[in-house]
């Protein structure tokens, strides 16, 4: 089918989807989407609102889900294969949901010859936003290929990383694993940096040029955590709804998981005492705070 034919259908326009949706408007594609919070009221610009998923099935080629957790995609799923007559014929989850789930909605829809990509994104809102997130995908190469100049407006690096649902999920646990032990790892050094008197800024720019560097101490530490504000943009609660994805899969898999049950154990004390929609880099406060208190 021709690029400017497709029709793209999008589910999910919240804290990720909603910019991502709005990249793909942007860049001219004919977009119809649909949130159950009010599609309305959070419809980029250029879009369609549809009242329903079923709407969106019978209208778009192609859907993109952006969705909170393995429950719900599983749930769209069941609607998107009970449409009687789809015009849908590829769904690409883009929601972080991990291998398990992501098998399952690939063999609902596989019942009614609806491909399925296993596609979740990294780079948080700002880079949803930016359109500089990476996807990584799973499944068709074709299929894939065929799709790039979708995945060019709206993200930076588009990975194909594998032929099987489940397998995308799995490099996106492992990559959001080694995130969040970076800001947990990061926290603990600066604080003890700190007990010594050391400088915030001195600390981090001696380490960036070291080999301590990682994606905390160059990124959230100066850019959120030394200018004090702590908006990265991903919730603290969802990083840690992936590490605990994370951990649980390595055990179904019997894999070595000493660090990994620590670096859990430290993001599920944090968020337990975070209120809601907490941004992720507040576990720097939490760790500095725990000083004293062992």
């Amino acid at each position: 089918m021709a690029n400017k034919d497709r029709i793209i259908g999008f589910i999910g326009l919240g804290q990720m989807g909603g910019p991502m949706a709005a990249n793909i408007a942007k860049a001219g594609f004919n977009l119809v989407c649909y949130d159950n919070a009010g599609t309305d009221a959070l419809k980029p610009e250029g879009a369609t609102a549809c009242p329903s998923v079923k709407a969106v099935v019978e209208q778009a080629d192609t859907i993109f889900l952006s969705l909170p957790d393995g429950a719900i995609v599983n749930q769209v799923a069941e609607e998107i294969a009970a449409v009687a007559n789809p015009r849908a014929d590829f769904v690409i989850d883009l929601s972080t949901i991990g291998p398990d789930a992501s098998r399952r909605a690939a063999k609902t829809l596989a019942a009614r010859n609806i491909a399925f990509g296993d596609a979740p994104v990294s780079g948080g809102r700002s880079g949803a936003i930016k359109g500089t997130i990476t996807l990584i995908f799973s499944g068709d190469k074709a299929r894939f290929d065929d799709h790039m100049d979708v995945f060019n407006a709206f993200c930076g690096n588009p990975f194909h990383v594998g032929d099987e649902a489940g397998q995308g999920q799995a490099l996106k646990l492992l990559n959001n694993f080694l995130s969040a032990t970076a800001m947990a790892a990061t926290s603990e050094a600066i604080v003890y940096g700190l007990s010594q008197g050391l400088d915030m800024k001195t600390m981090l720019d001696v380490v960036n040029v070291s080999t301590g560097a990682n994606t905390a101490s160059k990124d959230k530490f100066p850019n959120r955590v030394l200018t004090g504000t702590f908006d990265a943009g991903f919730f603290a609660e969802l990083l840690n709804k992936d590490v605990q994805l994370y951990i649980d899969n390595v055990r179904k898999a019997k894999t070595p998981a000493d660090v990994g049950e620590t670096v859990s154990a430290i993001w599920q004390q944090g968020t337990d005492q975070f209120e809601p929609k907490t941004d992720f880099t507040n576990i720097y406060k939490f760790i500095r705070d725990r000083r004293g208190r062992k």
